[in-house]
């Protein structure tokens, strides 16, 4: 457990908290509303396939952005909880499939299977808070109907910035650690193995 909190893992757990909440913030008129709904935010959802401290990051980082939705109480609580159980099984995908530099099969199985969890945690736990917690049926003749419709928005919305940019995220932080980068890696960058020139023959 020592090892886990260390000083570059706060680090970063702290800035992909920060840049959640910032995305949110910046995108709030338009990321509680209509049937797409514009969250970018959402993938950050993918970093717990590399990062172990991004779970509690976006946790936090949900629970904040969640102080400003309109279903305040519930949301703060209910979704970002959500989120939670989300992140962890997104990491859980991240330790049984692991990076492989010789298989694009493999990080496409991570991407999809870690992808998952979000989308269908937000599916259908954010239209319970709207409709049942909060009782936002408006516009809809039952909250049968308003649930539905509500999950088909959160799916849409969901798949597409979870797939759609979350895709190109987890590539570039693929690419930022296998050229060992060290911000994207734990502990230090290895030093380049060097070959040692081969003695010269006696006279």
């Amino acid at each position: 457990m020592k090892n886990f909190f260390t000083a570059k893992r706060i680090c970063r757990a702290g800035i992909i908290a920060a840049l959640y909440v910032a995305l949110c913030y910046a995108f709030m008129p338009v990321a509680y509303q209509g049937i797409f709904q514009i969250r970018p935010a959402e993938a950050l959802c993918i970093l717990p396939l590399f990062f172990p401290e991004a779970v509690p990051a976006l946790y936090i980082g949900c629970m904040l952005s969640n102080l400003a939705s309109p279903f305040l109480v519930y949301d703060v609580f209910v979704g970002s909880l959500a989120t939670l159980i989300a992140a962890l099984g997104t990491y859980m995908v991240g330790r049984l499939i692991r990076e492989s530099r010789k298989s694009p099969f493999a990080h496409v199985g991570r991407v999809a299977l870690g992808g998952l969890f979000p989308v269908i945690a937000n599916t259908f736990v954010i239209p319970l808070v709207i409709v049942f917690l909060c009782k936002d049926t408006e516009g809809f003749a039952n909250a049968s109907i308003a649930y539905w419709t509500n999950c088909l928005s959160m799916f849409v919305t969901e798949l597409t910035w979870i797939f759609g940019l979350g895709s190109p995220l987890y590539a570039f932080v693929y690419r930022m650690r296998k050229k060992g980068v060290a911000a994207f890696l734990d502990g230090k960058k290895a030093a380049p193995v060097t070959e040692t020139p081969p003695e010269e023959p006696a006279a």
